[in-house]
């Protein structure tokens, strides 16, 4: 029973935790390579929110979004 838990502890300290390994060891060379994916991930959510707020002005100005509080079952 050992060995099963002693396999899932170096599936997790040896192979997936191997990326985050190399972040650390790379924050300690260069700040700018070790947080690229934070900017790379926090552009993709810029671009999502834009995209998301030009649809909520299509629907808005077409006044095909129902905004009438009793527009659920629940709000009456």
């Amino acid at each position: 029973m050992t060995a099963f838990f002693e396999g899932i502890q170096y599936l997790f300290v040896n192979i997936l935790f191997a990326p985050l390994d190399f972040l650390r060891h790379l924050e300690l060379i260069t700040w700018v390579g070790a947080n690229t994916i934070n900017w790379i991930f926090m552009a993709i959510c810029a671009c999502a929110i834009v995209y998301w707020i030009k649809q909520l002005r299509i629907f808005d100005d077409a006044g095909t979004e129902n905004q009438d509080t009793t527009a659920h079952s629940f709000l009456k």
